[in-house]
């Protein structure tokens, strides 16, 4: 068996050589192609996203692999070879077990890379470039993915600050389908921020930007309304959760302007998350009845005790992937044992059908029934005991103790009495 995972990560490479090795949809199909072709009855499944680029592979080298990529993205294999990792047999499979539980991602345990992975498998499944060995494979890694999401806590606990900040709404709110949220600012974080929320049931969307028509971008994607930074207090009153980032150098949000809308509240409790550096929140806001604020470092301390908890999650999935890659590789080796086992059968019908037929004609141009009978017998328990006295003699001449035993046994000759 030749399993092979090769690639590189955001571990091994820049950001340039994994864009130059990325596979781009259009290129994907042409690629699995070329390495179905790479040999007899080779399989392929290619992964390719902004962190990792990988080829899993069966019965192909890794210098052939090689070769390939380099030919394929116009690139030096000396350029290549320093970035580039290769894993063969359990190491390659205990690899994809270890990147589709999110254990070799840039955020411990995140889970975008599984979808990722199945939607290679099923683009490599289109093209018709997986068969018995990957299909297998890869069908268990999903299992393998979704045993480890079960049976630890490696997915429960937010490890991004965006993630946290709707983690800690829902700890208070709870159901978030009728919260009303205002979100300040439209760059990469409140966007983060925005997505988290839709995910998890809110429809109530607020957005405030500096720029008006960056804020109507965001919520075309998300629902919602956008308003301007000036249009905040006409708003504010209605929102029960308001999450800040912005790169404003001043307070967006003073104590004067809360307590104005905390009075139309009627006391009905506000979160508000500050997760701006410099801060977008006066912090004489924390003081006012019935608001609840939290700032970055409040966050981050969250994050950092996530992080800790995934680490240990991540030993417990270490070890599930260990043992469930021993177990495939298990499997392959015993499909060696099935085809030996077709082959010898195969083989011993077929002498008995030679054999069988020669009787049959003799005894059409009336031979003797009892001289044919006792020939079929006689050549059809040589020609099966051939090859097996024939090992057990080899044995016994070189001394071979192990090996006779293991032929006495097989034969069922009850060596052990």
């Amino acid at each position: 068996m030749s399993l092979v995972a090769l690639g590189i990560n955001h571990k091994t490479a820049s950001v340039e050589l994994r864009e130059k090795i990325a596979f781009s949809p259009d290129q994907m199909v042409t690629a699995l192609q070329q390495l179905r072709l790479m040999s007899n009855d080779s399989e392929a499944v290619v992964v390719s996203t902004c962190n990792r680029t990988e080829l899993y592979c069966h019965l192909a080298t890794p210098e052939m692999l090689i070769d390939w990529l380099s030919e394929f993205h116009q690139i030096a294999k000396s350029e290549l070879e320093q970035s580039l990792y290769v894993h063969q047999n359990v190491e390659a499979v205990n690899h994809l077990m270890r990147v589709a539980c999110g254990l070799d991602s840039l955020v411990l345990g995140e889970p975008q890379i599984l979808g990722q992975i199945k939607q290679a498998y099923s683009t490599a499944k289109t093209a018709g470039a997986i068969a018995i060995t990957l299909d297998k494979l890869f069908q268990r890694t999903f299992s393998v993915a979704k045993r480890v999401r079960t049976d630890t806590s490696i997915g429960e606990n937010a490890v991004s600050v965006a993630f946290a900040a709707v983690s800690l709404t829902k700890q208070i709110f709870g159901e978030l389908s009728t919260t009303n949220v205002l979100l300040i600012g439209a760059g990469e974080t409140i966007d983060l921020v925005a997505k988290h929320l839709v995910d998890a049931g809110v429809t109530n969307i607020t957005v405030a930007n500096r720029t008006l028509a960056r804020a109507q971008g965001m919520v075309e994607h998300i629902g919602g309304n956008a308003i301007t930074l000036a249009q905040i207090p006409q708003h504010l009153g209605q929102a029960d959760v308001v999450i800040s980032s912005t790169a404003s150098t001043l307070p967006i949000l003073g104590k004067g302007m809360v307590e104005s809308a905390v009075a139309t509240r009627r006391h009905q409790p506000m979160l508000l998350v500050d997760i701006a550096v410099p801060r977008d929140i006066e912090a004489q806001v924390g003081d006012i009845d019935d608001v609840y604020l939290y700032t970055v470092d409040d966050l981050q301390g969250i994050v950092e005790q996530n992080m800790a908890s995934r680490r240990a999650a991540a030993d417990e999935a270490e070890a599930i992937t260990d043992e469930e890659s021993k177990e495939f590789i298990a499997w392959t080796k015993s499909l060696k044992t099935v085809d030996v086992i077709k082959q010898y059968r195969q083989s011993s019908f077929e002498s008995k059908d030679e054999l069988l037929e020669k009787a049959l004609q003799k005894l059409a141009q009336g031979g003797d029934p009892e001289k044919a009978l006792t020939e079929l017998a006689n050549k059809l328990t040589n020609k099966l005991i051939h090859h097996p006295t024939r090992a057990m003699s080899g044995a016994s001449l070189s001394g071979d103790d192990e090996t006779l035993h293991i032929i006495s046994k097989a034969l069922g000759l009850g060596v052990d009495n």
